[in-house]
């Protein structure tokens, strides 16, 4: 059961998101017709951060990862349909253990939430591309994963 909550008012959601580097891009992921995201997924009540990223890794593009280290803390409040959204999201750096996956190019998979497929096209992006204005949500991330320093940094997204 994933840690969502949802009642008329707004959503809660528990993410984590795994920030895989590898020649110079990043892999994203992107549904049609929406704008690039960091891939991971809901966290399961009584599993850690670094299980679900690893399950999600192997659901959705049936990789095997690796978690390096935190990279950051996001809360991010967006439109979740006419609702708004609070979100807490812990990304980390990964690397692949196996190279089941291309790497480079758009290769497709799929997601599932409430039951719904939702297609996705994982993408290759070039960090220089990320420097020069590609959209990636949350926005305010792009700079931590541009720069990859040490430190645990905390941000804020308000998108509503």
């Amino acid at each position: 059961m994933d840690i969502l909550f949802k009642n008329d008012d707004f959503v809660f959601s528990y993410r984590v998101g795994g920030i895989l580097k590898h020649n110079g891009k990043i892999l994203l992921q992107r549904p049609k017709n929406d704008d690039y995201a960091i891939i991971g997924g809901h966290v399961a009540a009584m599993e850690t951060s670094m299980e679900t990223l690893k399950r999600e890794f192997e659901e959705e593009l049936h990789a095997k990862i690796e978690v390096d280290n935190l990279l950051a803390i996001g809360e991010i409040y967006f439109p979740w349909g006419k609702r708004p959204c609070h979100q807490i999201c812990l990304y980390y750096n990964v690397h692949l253990m196996d190279d089941n996956i291309p790497l480079d190019g758009v290769f497709h998979g799929y997601d599932e939430l409430d039951n719904e497929r939702i297609d996705l096209d994982f993408c290759w992006v070039s960090l220089e591309d990320l420097k020069k204005g590609t959209k990636v949500y949350p926005l305010e991330l792009i700079p931590y994963i541009l720069e990859s320093g040490k430190e645990i940094v905390h941000f804020v997204s308000k998108q509503i």
